[in-house]
C-alpha cells in the first residue's frame, strides 16, 4: 500500500466514508499538508514529518499519538473516554464518529508541535 486511497479500498465499506471524512476534515484543519503511509496507516505530514496518523480496526477508528493533556479542561473531558494506551484515541464505529473532536486533536497536535 503506497496511498491513502488505496489503504481506504481495503477497509470494509461501512467504514470508508468514515475514513474519507476524517481525511477530508484533518486537510481542512491543516492546509497544505501532506499525505502518506506510514506504519501502515494513512498519515498526514506537516514539514515532511509526521503529524497524525489514522487506522480503521474492527470496531473502532483510532487516531495516534493522542495530544499531550491540556490546560483545557473542556476538551480533556471529552477526550477521556477515547484515550487508549500508548498515546492512541479510539473512536468506536457503533457511536457517532466525532469528527469536530477529531478536528481540534490535529489542531491541538499542530500547536504542540510549534511549541
Amino acid at each position: 500500500m503506497e496511498t491513502i486511497d488505496e489503504y481506504v479500498a481495503t477497509c470494509a465499506e461501512p467504514v470508508r466514508p468514515v475514513l474519507a471524512e476524517i481525511r477530508r476534515r484533518m486537510h481542512a484543519t491543516v492546509p497544505g499538508a501532506g499525505e502518506t503511509i506510514r506504519y501502515s496507516m494513512p498519515t498526514l505530514t506537516l514539514d515532511g514529518s509526521s503529524l497524525v496518523h489514522f487506522a480503521a480496526w474492527k470496531k473502532h477508528v483510532a487516531v495516534y499519538p493522542a495530544p499531550e493533556p491540556s490546560d483545557d479542561a473542556a476538551f480533556e473531558r471529552a477526550l477521556a473516554p477515547h484515550r487508549g494506551d500508548k498515546g492512541t484515541l479510539r473512536f468506536p464505529l457503533a457511536e457517532p464518529m466525532p469528527y469536530d473532536l477529531i478536528e481540534r486533536v490535529v489542531v491541538q497536535l499542530v500547536r504542540q508541535r510549534g511549541a
